[in-house]
């Protein structure tokens, strides 16, 4: 088999990374411990962040390339790194429109968040979370190519790596455990594991550099665990600002289990499209598009006050423009719509206080007097008690990991001596060094795609040098085989294929990683008469031709009787799944689904997913149907 390219860690930034050494002719074997793609990029809630772009240009804002850089540099603060930043912004207009372009993805709405000076973190249109719209773009691609040119392109997901091979200071490969067994595979490494804002483990990272925030809530996946930085370390990666670890001000609090470890994220967006922060008395203490850690302090001054719970207040304005969003968290139980007059009922502040906040909020907006905590831009005004509002309870949460493994501007692993590793390369969360002291909103999900697609490129170039010098057996007689293909339906789009299909090192017995690779973002499913424990047979999704609904029928008042952690049951679309054994499968998180638990989720379900995806991933919860319902899911 000819060299892939390993990439470790099957979110945005390693699907960009994969994707982008696709393109330039590679092959790719993708990594991931999980049983599904995504990480963290699918939660991201607000956009991606890019300058001077098609979008904008059509918006008529007068961006530009260096007031991003600008306004990424003051939010670095005294840990900025100039090389970093200038590839992170002058790269972030092509990010975007490579989504766009490549993957076909509406990005057409532009928002301003916290520490920008212009509106130019984009989402799309769609009834998605932009993250989710955006990863899933990738995953999907990716699930194409794996089942198109299984020679090419490999997706090897439950596969743990535990250890990054090297000689002296060359990136040798990786070795990983798969169904308990451990497989070493050869070839240039990108990782892309993510951050440790859910490090909670023996050998916590948190505890270690930031024990301040242990015992904060998190708005992770539990898989956030460092991985990539701890097996960095051990071969001799430097792990720069790891004290530098993002407290998101708005976690949502569940009124149902507050002190969960597990938490949503109020997207950024709702601030940036006007929603207030209150305290308990119904007044505002901060400017709600400060940066981050600004605003967190600010809430935190707040509870010493002794002016908890705070509230996130939407009026109906800003309610309308993310209908979404509102439907969403309110959907999960985790924000109310009400009137003024029961907001300021629930806060036990008074209406008199409450509309005495809305009219000198108001007057700022107007311009007719200097707002204290120094906001400068106002969306949806203006605010009155006899609206109506979209409310949730708020408090600061674990959200984002700064510090990680410091690279240059390839992307290229640092050793001790500041010289880069052979053939080893990191993006995404796991970077140190792009945002510095503090990230803006909109620039996690675009450094994801910016680096991804930097590490992938240098990667490709590093294998290509190494085909030429002959640093791959058989690589000279290899290379007058070459043949180039360009699909014209398909813009950049570039397949490199070699014409020796005879080639020695392609005969034999089919390595371990052939045998494993799965073709499918979806998990290893169990339980089937076909699946096996053995490596070599591993179960691929059923296709959604195969998959029958179970003629078994129950009440909604019978799914309802399954409302336990322990005993959990969904209806969706006319259908009951059973996810009781499930719920750590999940790609949400099983606080996703408890939310869910004993009840119709047909409207959420509707709002994240695209119905192929239990026939497809999840056939086996499949119990039954709605008895009175009409089944509506498309399979």
């Amino acid at each position: 088999m000819s060299q892939k390219i390993i990439v470790v860690g099957a979110g945005l930034s390693g699907l960009s990374a994969a994707h982008t050494i696709y393109l330039a002719g590679g092959n790719v074997l993708l990594l991931d411990k999980n049983n599904f793609m995504g990480g963290n990029s699918t939660k991201a809630t607000s956009g991606i962040n890019g300058a001077l772009t098609r979008t904008q240009v059509e918006h008529k804002i007068q961006d530009s390339v260096q007031q991003f850089y600008d306004d990424t540099l003051k939010s670095a603060r005294d840990k900025a790194r100039p090389d970093l930043i200038k590839v992170l912004t002058y790269k972030s207009a092509a990010a975007v429109e490579w989504l766009q372009d490549v993957f076909n993805l509406d990005l057409t709405l532009v928002s301003r968040l916290g520490g920008h000076s212009q509106p130019r973190t984009h989402r799309g249109h769609d009834a998605k979370f932009p993250g989710m719209a955006i990863t899933y773009a990738l995953m999907q691609r990716f699930e194409e190519l794996a089942e198109a040119e299984p020679d090419r392109v490999q997706l090897i997901k439950k596969a743990k790596v535990v250890k990054v091979n090297k000689d002296g200071n060359k990136a040798t490969g990786v070795t990983y455990l798969f169904n308990g067994e451990e497989t070493t595979v050869d070839g240039p490494v990108v990782l892309a594991t993510g951050g440790y804002a859910a490090d909670f483990s023996e050998t916590s990272l948190l505890r270690k550099h930031r024990p301040d925030t242990f015992d904060l809530s998190t708005t992770n996946g539990a898989h956030a665990t460092g991985d990539g930085h701890k097996m960095l370390m051990e071969i001799g990666a430097n792990g720069i600002d790891m004290d530098k670890v993002q407290v998101h001000p708005t976690g949502l609090v569940d009124p149902k289990d507050p002190g969960s470890k597990w938490k949503f994220l109020a997207a950024e967006a709702l601030r940036g499209e006007g929603g207030l922060l209150l305290n308990s008395k119904g007044q505002r203490f901060s400017d709600e598009l400060g940066h981050r850690d600004y605003v967190s302090g600010k809430l935190w001054e707040q509870k010493e006050k002794g002016n908890w719970p705070i509230r996130l207040v939407l009026n109906s304005k800003a309610s309308n423009v993310l209908d979404f969003h509102t439907r969403h968290y309110s959907g999960r139980g985790l924000m109310k719509k009400m009137t003024g007059k029961e907001l300021a009922k629930e806060m036990g502040c008074g209406e008199k206080a409450l509309q005495d906040t809305f009219k000198d909020y108001n007057a700022i907006a107007e311009g007719k007097k200097k707002d204290p905590e120094g906001k400068k831009f106002f969306h949806n005004g203006p605010f009155d008690i006899s609206d109506t509002f979209h409310v949730a309870v708020m408090e600061p949460v674990l959200h984002f990991t700064m510090g990680g493994i410091e690279i240059n501007d390839k992307a290229q692993v640092l050793n001790h001596d500041s010289k880069p590793f052979d053939g080893l390369f990191v993006c995404g969360e796991l970077a140190g060094g792009v945002h510095g002291a503090n990230r803006l909103g909109g620039s996690s999900l675009l450094g994801c795609v910016v680096y991804g697609r930097v590490a992938g490129e240098s990667a490709a170039k590093y294998l290509f040098q190494n085909l030429l010098s002959g640093g791959v057996s058989t690589a000279a007689q290899r290379l007058g085989q070459i043949s180039l293909h360009i699909d014209p339906s398909q813009p950049g789009k570039v397949s490199v294929e070699w014409g020796n299909a005879s080639d020695s090192s392609s005969q034999g017995p089919q390595s371990k990683p052939a045998q494993q690779s799965q073709k499918s973002a979806g998990p290893v499913l169990n339980g089937n008469a076909k699946d096996s424990e053995d490596p070599g047979k591993v179960s691929t999704p059923n296709k959604p031709k195969e998959f029958s609904i179970p003629d078994k029928e129950f009440t909604l008042e019978e799914v309802a009787k399954h409302n336990k952690k322990e005993d959990l049951w969904i209806a969706v679309k006319g259908i009951v799944l059973d996810v009781t054994n499930w719920v750590d499968e999940h790609p949400g998180g099983p606080q996703a689904l408890f939310s869910h638990m004993g009840r119709d989720a047909s409207e959420e379900f509707e709002m994240l997913h695209d119905d192929e995806v239990i026939p497809k991933y999840a056939p086996e919860i499949v119990i039954g149907k709605v008895k009175g319902q009409k089944v509506t899911l498309e399979c």
